[in-house]
């Protein structure tokens, strides 16, 4: 309720009208974050013209960003009360399903009994046998799990409606747009605000209701022979969740809000593209004409298909059996007693060091802190900024905190560390700190060992949240039922550097989050493979990932089980005939491929963020052209990939090991960096959530750095020893060790001070 008040709040002021078109997006961004920063007091001191221009951008922008939590919550909330209601609905379900089974037990006795009977009252026969008690228990037991099963999860919901009632009146006034196809879906939604205007109780009897699951549609009527009316609670759950679902798919849409405006809005419109389509085409390097893109994915598939047959007979990871695919052996990778060896010897040399004084002696090497520098208009402050900066780095990326760290460094005080996140953490300042990190250590020469920097993976790591949050769900499998949690997503190099890193909310599939990162990589690492784990997958990413330049390269825990799908009909692949459930739909392809090239081109030039528009096609309707025609084309990648993959050894083996990078990413987190409150944030606010995910791999890019650099001497001076150490071995060995890293304790922070480092404002 509070964002609805606050939203109530801006609409007062008549902010969505306030005209910024002339005014560059930067601008206004940077003139909100500013203000940010400010108190009441120091925002008076502007000239009334720079005071007035601050405050409009300001209020601009935190009408967009409340309209897109109101999404949210209504997301989070919908999805949580169904959740919670299918889980009574299977704790019911379970309890009369055993009642239900003696019951029916008795009931088919008691037929048996009477069919049985040839001679007398077979009803006396019966009642001798099961007295009447038993049996009308018997049919009552049968009856309720009957209606459980017809009504029992809508019963849930109808308990739970008051909950949403709470805010979905106000929630349904918000100004919703919707697109062709979605119009009844707005009727309803202005059938349902007149109901609430006029207070009345009933829906009028040409209500729509194509919203509504046709398994809800009994639910629905099932008192109107009684009461002539439908069920209005069930009418507005249905409602609601039809509303989650058009605004994820874009059949709903807030013409005011950043991220759920019309997807003609997120992508190039007809206008923007006709002028830079030669150019995309060319930055993309792909065909313009269909008929060589069909060509070309043909071919690739004919050949990958051909090669996967012929190797099927003696392929020690796969075979096929009464039409399955059956898997022999596991993806692990071997480790030899020398690697054993070498990665004893390399940690058994690593000596002992402190956080603080590993930030300080990466920073004398990358000098990564100049990347913090901050918003025009600060006033300079002289105590000890330099240290406070390293103090703040620490207190966020070990979950320590300002408060903690305050108490646990000498000479470095609570107000110090709070000016230093206010003026100094921010997204692009600590993406741009890890991004001196990556690219440092991209180019040491021992770097080459672990990989090119062509290669990542990306992966989600869960912590557990204590205060309620728009990014914090409920993740049953880790945390229970009662426990909310949020996913720190990061996007790893074969380098064993992270250059991307997300908050994500534990519900949605990771694979929306899978292009961000690589789109919004600012290192020197020039990406062209991608790995994943099964929930980094899907279709659409397979075919994004095609028209983008990247090898798309998940392992698929699953892989038994997946579709595969040929390109043509009357194609014989031989022994993987079986293996295939459908064509690919290539007429699609062709028909959509230059609104497909569109897409790419937009998130190339990131004229919004990917997950948004992945989240669209994701959540299409069945009936859109241009989500199906991706879906062919990730089929079509995604067959390739598998018969790839089945065949090929070297790729499995690849696949593994960049993953296992990620792992040992998790484990420097998990058992080392993020040590404090039991890696459970305490606070529910996105950035302060933020500023601890991206401080916690700044600090383990530190982490590489320091080690990486160590591991190259402690190698150089074993070879000049006259050791003969591979370098198909020392790729083997991990440069994220921990147990000689300390990142707890009492802080001591030199003196060192670099005033003309901290005090450059942005320009």
């Amino acid at each position: 309720m509070d964002y609805l008040d606050r939203y109530r709040e801006l609409s007062s002021l008549e902010v969505a009208g306030f005209d910024l078109s002339g005014t560059p997006p930067a601008v206004i961004e940077h003139l909100a974050q500013l203000t940010r920063r400010y108190d009441v007091q120091a925002v008076k001191r502007f000239a009334p013209e720079t005071r007035t221009a601050m405050l409009v951008c300001f209020l601009v922008e935190a009408h967009k960003s409340l309209l897109d939590h109101l999404i949210t919550m209504h997301e989070q909330y919908v999805t949580g009360l169904l959740r919670r209601s299918r889980h009574a609905f299977d704790e019911r379900h379970r309890e009369f399903r055993k009642r239900a089974r003696r019951g029916i037990h008795t009931v088919l006795s008691a037929m048996e009994i009477l069919l049985e009977r040839r001679t007398g009252d077979p009803l006396m026969a019966l009642y001798h046998k099961i007295d009447e008690s038993t049996l009308r228990a018997a049919l009552e037991d049968c009856r309720e799990f009957e209606r459980l099963e017809d009504h029992g999860l809508q019963d849930e919901l109808r308990a739970r409606y008051s909950g949403l009632r709470r805010y979905l009146p106000a929630f349904l006034e918000l100004p919703f747009q919707a697109e062709r196809g979605s119009e009844r879906l707005l009727a309803a939604i202005e059938l349902a605000r007149e109901l609430n205007r006029e207070h009345a109780r009933n829906l009028p009897p040409d209500a729509p209701n194509d919203f509504v699951p046709p398994g809800w549609r009994v639910s629905l009527y099932r008192d109107k022979e009684k009461t002539g009316q439908a069920d209005r609670r069930l009418w507005e759950l249905a409602l609601a969740m039809a509303m989650r679902d058009a605004l994820r798919g874009g059949g709903l849409y807030l013409p005011e809000s950043r991220h759920h405006v019309s997807f003609s809005n997120l992508i190039y419109n007809q206008q923007q593209w006709a002028p830079d389509r030669t150019t995309a085409y060319a930055q993309l390097n792909l065909f313009q004409e269909q008929d060589a893109v069909i060509a070309g994915l043909m071919r690739e598939f004919e050949e990958v298909a051909s090669v996967a047959a012929r190797s099927m007979n003696k392929n020690p990871f796969a075979s096929i059996a009464e039409g399955r695919l059956k898997l022999h052996v596991r993806d692990a990778l071997p480790i030899s007693a020398e690697v054993k060896v070498l990665r004893g010897l390399i940690e058994a040399s690593l000596r002992r060091v402190r956080i603080e004084d590993l930030l300080h002696e990466v920073d004398h090497e990358t000098h990564f802190t100049r990347a913090f520098r901050p918003l025009g208009g600060y006033e300079p402050r002289s105590e000890r900024l330099y240290p406070a900066l390293l103090a703040t780095l620490i207190a966020h990326g070990t979950n320590l905190g300002i408060a903690a760290m305050g108490q646990s460094a000498q000479g470095i005080t609570v107000d110090m560390l709070q000016h230093v996140t206010r003026w100094f953490l921010r997204e692009d300042t600590i993406k741009a700190a890890n991004a001196a990190l990556v690219n440092f250590h991209h180019q040491l020469p021992i770097s080459r060992v672990w990989g090119e920097g062509i290669a990542s993976s990306s992966d989600g790591q869960r912590f557990g949240i204590q205060q309620s949050s728009l990014l914090a769900s409920y993740y049953p499998r880790y945390f229970g039922y009662y426990e909310r949690a949020v996913t720190v997503y990061t996007h790893t190099s074969d380098q064993y550097s992270v250059f991307g890193t997300r908050i994500i909310s534990c519900s949605p599939r990771e694979a929306l989050y899978v292009l961000d990162g690589l789109l919004e990589n600012n290192t020197i690492l020039r990406l062209r493979e991608h790995y994943t784990d099964t929930h980094g997958f899907t279709e659409h990413i397979f075919g994004l990932c095609y028209l983008l330049g990247y090898s798309f390269m998940p392992r698929l825990r699953d892989l038994a089980d997946q579709h595969l799908y040929k390109m043509d009909r009357q194609a014989d692949h031989g022994c993987l005939n079986p293996l295939f459930h459908g064509v690919a739909d290539s007429h699609l392809l062709r028909e959509q491929w230059d609104s497909l090239v569109r897409v790419a081109a937009s998130l190339k030039n990131r004229t919004a963020p990917a997950n948004v528009i992945v989240q669209r096609l994701a959540n299409a309707s069945s009936s859109d052209r241009l989500a199906g025609a991706l879906t062919a084309l990730g089929r079509i990648v995604k067959t390739i990939f598998v018969l790839r993959y089945l065949s090929d050894p070297e790729l499995r083996y690849r696949v593994q090991l960049q993953l296992n990078r990620g792992e040992a990413r998790h484990e420097l987190v998990g058992r080392c960096l993020f040590f404090a409150n039991r890696g459970e944030s305490r606070s529910g606010d996105a950035e302060e959530i933020m500023n601890k995910a991206s401080s916690l791999s700044l600090l383990s890019n530190a982490v590489l750095v320091w080690n990486t650099l160590r591991i190259s001497e402690i190698v150089n001076q074993l070879r000049a020893a006259g050791h003969t150490i591979a370098n198909q071995d020392l790729a083997r060995v991990s440069p994220l060790m921990h147990t000689h890293v300390i990142p707890n304790g009492t802080y001591r922070f030199s003196d060192e001070e670099e005033p003309e480092r901290m005090y450059a404002a942005a320009s």
